[in-house]
C-alpha cells in the first residue's frame, strides 16, 4: 500500500510557478479613468485586474499578478497588488 501511495504522488504534476508580477507602482493608476486604467494594466502586464467601489467586501488572500482598483466616480482613488 505505501508503494503505491508514493507512486501516485510522484506521478503528479508539479505545482506551476505563477508569472512574474510587472515590476510596476501601483500608485501610478491613481486618478486615471477606470477603464484606462484597466487597459495600461493589462498591457503592462497584469494577468488580473479588478475594480472595485469603495467599501467593496472582497476576499483579502494574496494572488500574484493581480491589480486592485477601488473606482469612485470613474476614477481610481486607489490602487494595490494581490
Amino acid at each position: 500500500m505505501e508503494s503505491g501511495r508514493a507512486a501516485s504522488v510522484a506521478g503528479m504534476a508539479p505545482i506551476p510557478t505563477p508569472p512574474a508580477e510587472p515590476q510596476d507602482n501601483p500608485n501610478t493608476y491613481v486618478g486615471l479613468d477606470a477603464p484606462e486604467a484597466e487597459r495600461l494594466a493589462r498591457e503592462r502586464g497584469w494577468s488580473t485586474v479588478r475594480s472595485l467601489p469603495p467599501g467593496a467586501i472582497i476576499t483579502m488572500e494574496y494572488r500574484e499578478g493581480r491589480l486592485n482598483f477601488e473606482v469612485k466616480d470613474g476614477t481610481v482613488a486607489r490602487a494595490w497588488k494581490g
